[in-house]
C-alpha cells in the first residue's frame, strides 16, 4: 500500500443515549446497556486541524452522516489533555506552591469526638481551605466505627477510584449497622465507576438504591443515627461538593454539619423519598428539588421586588455553576427592571444577558477563574435588612433557609 495522506481528527459522540426510564424494569441494566451503546452513539461533531485532507474529510462525513455544520476546523491542538505530560513535569518554579488545607477549628483536634463538636452548634466548613480529610472523611469514618451509631444513610454522586467513604460504609455494614447508600448511576462519565462501587456495597450487605426513575439525584448528604444517653440523635452533613477526596483538594465547596432536629428530620424524609418510602412534598427547613426549591426561589426573588417597591433595602447575590432556567431568568429580569441590584457569579455557561437597557441594567455577571474550581452554590437575598455599618440600629436578621438539590430534575 502507498500512504496517500494523513489527517488527524477528533470525533465527539452523543453521551446521552435516548431511553425511556418509565418503561425500564431495571435501572441498573438500562445504564449498563447505555454504556455498551455509547461507543456506537450518534456522532455530533468532527474536529480537524488546518488544511484537512479533502478525501479523508469527505469519507468521514459520509460514513458518520455529518453535514458541514457538524465539522469544525481547529487552529491549535485537537485534544489539550495531551499537554498533561508537560504539566506533570517536576518544575516547581512554574507551578503553584503546594496547598495544605488547614484544620477546622470548630471541629477541634482530629482525635477528638466529632459528634460532641457538632452538638455544640452547627459547623460550616469551606474546602479546600479547610481540610476535607479531617472534616467530612472524619465524620463518616467515625460513624462507621462508633458502636453507638445505629445507622448511616448517604448519597453518592461522584466518588474516587479508591474511595474511603465506600470502604467506611462497607465496614459499617460489617459492624452490624444499618447502611443505606443511594448510588446515582446517571452521573455522567462516572457511570461505570458507580456501578462497580454499587456492586461492592451490595456484596457487603448495604441497602443500595440505584437512583430514581426520571430524576437525577444530585445532592450530597449523609445522615447518622446515634444512640445517646438522652435517646436517639440525628447528625447530618449537607454539602455542595461530592464525596470525593481527590476533587476536594481542587474544588471550592461548602459543607454544613448539624444536629438541628428540624433539618435532620427533613433529611430523614428526603431519604425516605429517595428509597421509595415517602411521597412527602413539604419540608420545614430544606428546599428540595424538584418539589419546592424552584418555587421558593421565585418567591424570594418576588419578595426582593416588593421590598424595593416599598423603599426597603433589596439585593440578590447568587453563586452557581450555571444559569439556564427561563422562569428564573425572567424573574431576575423583572427584578432588575424594578431596580433590584443583582450580582451573579456563574462558573459555567450563563444564558442571562446583563446590562441590556430597559431590561437588565441592574444585573452584573462575573465568573471566578483561579487556582481552584469554583463549585459552591450560595444564594443571598437581602430581605429588607439594613446594612449594619450604616444603620443606626441593627434589625433582627431575616429568616433564612438552607437549600439543597435532591433529587434534581433532568
Amino acid at each position: 500500500m502507498v500512504l496517500m495522506g494523513v489527517m488527524p481528527f477528533r470525533l465527539t459522540r452523543n453521551a446521552d443515549i435516548e431511553h425511556d426510564e418509565e418503561d425500564a424494569e431495571d435501572l441498573l441494566e438500562l445504564v449498563e446497556e447505555e454504556l455498551r451503546q455509547r461507543r456506537f452513539a450518534r456522532a455530533v461533531r468532527l474536529e480537524h486541524g488546518p488544511e484537512p485532507h479533502p478525501w479523508i474529510l469527505d469519507f468521514l462525513m459520509g460514513q458518520l452522516q455529518l453535514s458541514k455544520h457538524d465539522v469544525y476546523e481547529m487552529p491549535q491542538l485537537l485534544d489539550y489533555t495531551d499537554l498533561s505530560a508537560i504539566a506533570d513535569l517536576n518544575l516547581p518554579e512554574l507551578k503553584f506552591k503546594p496547598w495544605a488545607p488547614g484544620p477546622s477549628l470548630a471541629l477541634g483536634d482530629e482525635d477528638g469526638d466529632v459528634f460532641s463538636a457538632i452538638r455544640r452548634g452547627d459547623i460550616l466548613v469551606h474546602h479546600p481551605y479547610e481540610s476535607f480529610t479531617s472534616t467530612v472523611e472524619r465524620f463518616v469514618l467515625a460513624a462507621a466505627d462508633d458502636p453507638k451509631v445505629l445507622a448511616i444513610k448517604m448519597t453518592v454522586y461522584r466518588t474516587g477510584d479508591n474511595s474511603p467513604f465506600i470502604h467506611a460504609l462497607i465496614r459499617a455494614a460489617q459492624n452490624g449497622k444499618q447502611v443505606v447508600c443511594l448510588v446515582e448511576l446517571k452521573a455522567r462519565f462516572d457511570e461505570e465507576r458507580n456501578i462497580y462501587w454499587a456492586h461492592q456495597l451490595e456484596k457487603a450487605g448495604v441497602h443500595v438504591v440505584y437512583g430514581m426513575v426520571g430524576l437525577k439525584t444530585h445532592n450530597k448528604t449523609a445522615l447518622v443515627i446515634r444512640q445517646e444517653a438522652d435517646g436517639l440523635r440525628l447528625y447530618a452533613h449537607l454539602g455542595t461538593g461530592n464525596y470525593n477526596s481527590s476533587t476536594a483538594r481542587l474544588y471550592t465547596d461548602l459543607g454544613l454539619f448539624t444536629c438541628n432536629r428540624e433539618i435532620a428530620e427533613d433529611l430523614v424524609e428526603v431519604f425516605h423519598f429517595l428509597t421509595g418510602r415517602s411521597l412527602k412534598r413539604e419540608y420545614r427547613k430544606l428546599l428540595v428539588a424538584p418539589v419546592t426549591m424552584k418555587e421558593r426561589f421565585l418567591e424570594m426573588i418576588r419578595r426582593e421586588i416588593d421590598h424595593k417597591l416599598a423603599g426597603r433595602p433589596a439585593a440578590i447575590v447568587a453563586k452557581m455553576n450555571q444559569l439556564e432556567d427561563i422562569p428564573i431568568m425572567d424573574a431576575l429580569y423583572e427584578a432588575s427592571r424594578e431596580g433590584v441590584p443583582i450580582e451573579l457569579i456563574v462558573r459555567g455557561f450563563c444564558c442571562i444577558r446583563p446590562g441590556v437597557p430597559g431590561m437588565s441594567e441592574n444585573i452584573k455577571v462575573s465568573s471566578v477563574i483561579g487556582r481552584f474550581l469554583e463549585h459552591s452554590r450560595i444564594f443571598h437575598f437581602r430581605n429588607g435588612a439594613e446594612d449594619p455599618s450604616t444603620a443606626s440600629s441593627t434589625p433582627a436578621p431575616p429568616t433564612g433557609c438552607t437549600a439543597i438539590s435532591t433529587p434534581a430534575s433532568k
